[in-house]
């Protein structure tokens, strides 16, 4: 399994980020099953009417991550991190759409906490996924075009050890190659926060997750921590998983 760090360079500018992580193994995906479904279409009724009408620019954990992607040079309005924009297609269509179950399970918390969580597929990274500021000469396949492109200097990605860029713009959009899949069986599951409350908010996204991939995904075991500045580093096996499990 692989293991997951945010770079010095990259915690020098965001001290405050608080990271959760999930690794887990021999996943039986496919398609969602009906309890599973249910607690997706409660939850986003839930949400919806938790939310009301307030506007989505002032819920602090969203808001909290526009400020991170202006402070690298992205407008938080053309490129909306993974969490707003999963709440925003909610509140305008009404409804989310079954996926999978892993995909499902990830977009049912993201909406519940109203932050990103990305579901990423572990056969697809090779060595550490590493959160950095990009130099430019990167490459990246988008998700929704299949369209090779470089990231531009200085917005953070997440890369692995081969150059495999598996996301752009931190949390707007996972690469074609490490998006979870019906297939799946082994994933590396992030969920991060800026906001005052973010370890409160990342701890209960990462039990919630533990607990519906051992509901609905057959996960037996799973390796669970924390990422910030005073712990930038998980690893899947070892000393230092043993202590950062939740």
């Amino acid at each position: 399994m692989p293991s997951f760090r945010y770079d010095p360079a990259l915690i020098e500018r965001f001290p405050g980020v608080v990271g959760g992580v999930l690794l887990a193994e021999g996943l039986v995906g496919g398609t969602t099953q009906p309890e599973l479904a249910e607690a997706f279409a409660a939850e986003q009724r839930a949400v919806l009417a938790r939310r009301g009408d307030t506007p989505l620019s002032d819920v602090p954990s969203l808001s909290a991550w526009r400020r991170a992607f202006r402070a690298f040079g992205v407008d938080p309005t053309a490129y909306r991190s993974a969490g707003e924009a999963l709440l925003r297609r909610l509140t305008k269509q009404g409804s989310l759409p079954s996926i999978n179950t892993l995909v499902d399970i990830g977009n049912l918390v993201s909406i519940r906490y109203a932050l990103p969580v990305a579901m990423f597929d572990a056969h697809s990274i090779t060595g550490t996924l590493t959160v950095r500021p990009a130099t430019g000469d990167e490459s990246f396949i988008d998700l929704g075009s299949g369209a090779t492109e470089q990231p531009e200097p200085d917005e953070v990605i997440f890369i692995d050890e081969a150059g495999h860029v598996a996301a752009r713009r931190w949390c707007w959009r996972q690469s074609a190659e490490s998006a979870s899949s019906a297939s799946t069986t082994d994933v590396l599951v992030t969920v991060e926060g800026h906001h005052a409350e973010a370890r409160t908010d990342v701890e209960a996204a990462l039990a919630d997750l533990d607990a519906l991939l051992r509901s609905f995904a057959g996960a037996t075991e799973t390796t669970i921590g924390i990422v910030d500045a005073a712990t930038p580093a998980l690893t899947s096996s070892g000393p230092d998983a043993a202590e950062r499990r939740l």
